[in-house]
């Protein structure tokens, strides 16, 4: 059997003419938790997984074309990517500007620099030649051969590692479809035919993996006919004069529906499963913004998950993840695939155990699960689904009665009732899809009837941890729009993928709420609690004061490195230690600031916020970090609370939102300004830090001269 589990949105991506997706490719990074992204526009991202955060981003000048993926050399740890067709770039991972980094112009159109694992880089031109990138970067003006004729055009190119590389492209020539094989070290190439049948266009997706000593390629035509051929790498060993007949064999039938299909994509998960991606589910209709795994051996649908939005001829799999294109995003989704048998393929497979089945579902569960409270909280649900008063318990709904019971019933606390029961009596595997479905009817009929909010419903729902901003989007909006405080915060901790416009509504919504509105809402206890003794917090005594980093003591804003005994007088930006907002309307951005996001979808919403918001929530900012910086968050106990780098992050985009404004802004004047005296003692302290690591390094690195005796003086000179 094979299971899709609960999937999280990685990042936005537009979308470019001829309804495709702004995605070039998506490409392993220096391990299996790093990904590169590279966008049609300008811009290369590198996403970890994990977590879901950009961890570096580079563009090319505006007129410049991203002509191929960029890839990652694990052997001499660099990024690699061609640009206008012939310049090839090189950069490391803390190099900033791309345009700063190394760059060769070469003598052909190059297609696609080619990396696996472990292995050199290889580029693969247009004409059909192939070079090593390290021979090619040697030599860039070297000529390049034309192995194709003047007509043919590549339309697919791999690389697999097997005893040595093969480099796999195909090719179309006036209505005829080759395959070459490049093998190094012997150089050899060999070319196929495939075989062609009157009115079968061309494979529209291909997948290619290495098995033992064979290389099987499985390909996909618009006719939903899955073939696959074996080419053993002996016969690829010596180049083949002519052009050779691939054989190949049907894998797999798949379903059309009645649209006319005009894409789709086809990837190997194993030698029994395939994932497919815009061919329509067999029971579902016409719709084909379907992600489905199909078991090859015995022609039989594993997995299925239904996309939100339209659905691209583009998947990619890397460590037990599907990445694929949908709507506006690019989504993850984990899958799993058992080992293929009769019994599995037709559903009766039995389970070994009931803590096997339980490891898979608490699996699924962890994908949108925060790390703190999950010990506590898993074992909380487990208690509750575990503890049955069978006298006062009535008998279980099924999830179509809970539902029209959703619709028809006036009490919501009767709804409330039969919820719980509900997610009690219902296994995980199954309540996992059934959540998804509950919080959409109950969304829909509070957006229908303004009487109806059972908050106390989503509650529990939300404590099931099965549910994801993806699977039902308006429910924040709703939260919002009731201004539900405290079922926003809950979603916030729990959500992986809630969007960037609907994290900027968030803010605007809570920065447009007075204090006392937001005073009165049952939060957190934690969160109000590290707010409460932030702000009780007192400030360190002077003598404490000279050793803080870049303000607040005389000394260090001259830059001296000495602490006088005396008396220190505070800089004035230090003064400004109260807290501009309330308590819980602090706890509230506090979950704002521990949401994941990327940045360039981020700052365009963020210029909704009006200049007083921005004002608040930069003063907000700014007192948390002049409190941590006074180790006042070394003194609380708090599970969760933001880090110093987020709260600079956020410094930074707020600003580059709305920079302009700022700096014409009468009230802003103030703020901008002791923004400014901070960052220039910044600049001074870290300076001077520079210096004595600088001065460290050097004593560090000196040799000790041996004439010295049992005791000696040593006068060293930092400055």
């Amino acid at each position: 059997m094979a299971a899709l589990y609960e999937g999280y949105t990685l990042c936005r991506v537009g979308t470019v003419q001829n309804s495709n997706t702004g995605i070039l490719g998506v490409e392993q990074g220096r391990d299996i938790d790093h990904v590169i992204v590279t966008d049609s526009s300008r811009f290369i991202t590198v996403y970890k997984v994990s977590d879901q955060r950009p961890t570096g981003s580079w563009s090319v000048k505006q007129g410049q074309i991203i002509s191929c993926p960029a890839v990652f050399n694990t052997q001499s740890q660099e990024y690699v990517v061609v640009t206008d067709d012939k310049v090839v770039r090189v950069w490391k991972e803390d190099d900033v500007n791309l345009e700063k980094a190394f760059k060769a112009t070469v003598s052909a159109e190059v297609l696609r620099v080619l990396s696996t694992p472990d292995s050199e880089l290889v580029v693969l031109f247009c004409c059909g030649a192939v070079r090593s990138l390290d021979l090619l970067l040697a030599s860039p003006q070297q000529p390049i051969e034309h192995v194709l004729a003047e007509d043919e055009i590549i339309r697919w190119s791999t690389i697999i590692k097997a005893e040595h590389l093969l480099v796999l492209f195909s090719t179309e020539q006036r209505g005829e479809h080759y395959l070459y094989v490049q093998r190094f070290n012997p150089n050899t190439l060999v070319k196929h035919r495939f075989e062609t049948e009157p009115g079968l266009p061309a494979p529209i997706s291909f997948s290619a993996t290495c098995r033992g000593s064979n290389i099987h390629l499985l390909y996909l035509y618009l006719n939903g006919s899955v073939y696959e051929s074996v080419l053993p790498l002996r016969s690829l060993s010596t180049g083949a004069e002519g052009v050779l007949a691939l054989s190949r064999s049907l894998c797999l039938c798949l379903p059309l529906g009645e649209e006319k299909l005009m894409s789709g994509a086809v990837v190997v998960l194993d030698d029994a499963h395939v994932a497919v991606v815009g061919f329509p589910h067999p029971s579902a209709g016409a719709c084909k913004d379907y992600l489905c795994i199909w078991n090859t051996r015995f022609q039989t649908l594993q997995a299925c998950k239904e996309m939100a939005g339209k659905t691209y001829s583009q998947l990619w799999c890397y460590s037990g993840k599907l990445y694929i294109p949908h709507g506006k995003m690019l989504s993850i989704i984990p899958f799993e695939c058992q080992k293929s048998s009769l019994a599995a393929a037709l559903g009766k497979l039995k389970q070994t155990s009931h803590s096997a089945e339980f490891k898979s579902c608490s699996f699924v569960s962890s994908w949108t699960a925060q790390t703190y409270r999950d010990v506590t909280q898993i074992t909380e649900i487990k208690s509750r689904m575990s503890t049955r008063n069978h006298a006062d318990v009535k008998s279980a709904l099924t999830v179509d009665q809970l539902l029209e019971h959703i619709k028809t019933s006036a009490v919501q606390e009767d709804i409330q009732v039969e919820v719980g029961e509900f997610i009690r009596r219902t296994p995980q595997a199954d309540l996992q899809l059934a959540v998804g479905r509950v919080a959409l009817e109950l969304v829909s009929r509070s957006q229908t009837d303004a009487n109806f909010y059972p908050q106390r419903v989503f509650l529990q729902l939300l404590e099931t941890r099965f549910l994801c901003y993806s699977v039902c989007p308006e429910l924040l909006s709703l939260a919002m729009e009731k201004k539900d405080f405290r079922l926003c915060q809950i979603a916030l901790q729990i959500f992986s993928d809630i969007p960037e416009a609907v994290i900027c509504a968030y803010v605007k919504t809570i920065l447009s709420t007075s204090d006392s509105e937001i005073e009165t809402v049952n939060l957190d206890t934690d969160s109000v609690m590290f707010m409460k003794e932030l702000t009780q917090t007192q400030s360190r005594s002077d003598e404490e004061e000279g050793q803080l980093n870049g303000f607040g003591s005389s000394g260090l804003e001259s830059g001296v490195s000495h602490i006088p005994s005396k008396k220190l007088q505070r800089d004035t930006l230090s003064l400004d230690m109260s807290c501009p907002v309330g308590l819980h309307k602090g706890a509230l951005l506090n979950e704002v600031l521990q949401t994941a996001y990327s940045d360039r979808p981020l700052l365009p919403h963020l210029k909704d916020l009006a200049v007083p918001q921005v004002i608040i929530f930069l003063q907000y900012l700014r007192f948390l970090y002049f409190k941590y910086c006074y180790d006042a968050h070394e003194q609380i106990r708090a599970l969760r609370t933001p880090s110093i780098s987020q709260i600079i992050d956020w410094v930074c985009l707020l600003l580059d939102a709305h920079f302009t404004v700022l700096a014409v802004a009468p009230e802003a004047k103030g703020l901008v300004s002791d923004l400014h005296k901070f960052v220039r003692s910044q600049v001074k302290l870290y300076a001077e830090l520079g210096k004595i690591e600088g001065s460290l390094q050097v004593i560090k690195n000196s040799k000790r001269s041996e004439d010295f005796g049992m005791y000696a003086i040593q006068v060293i000179e930092l400055f």
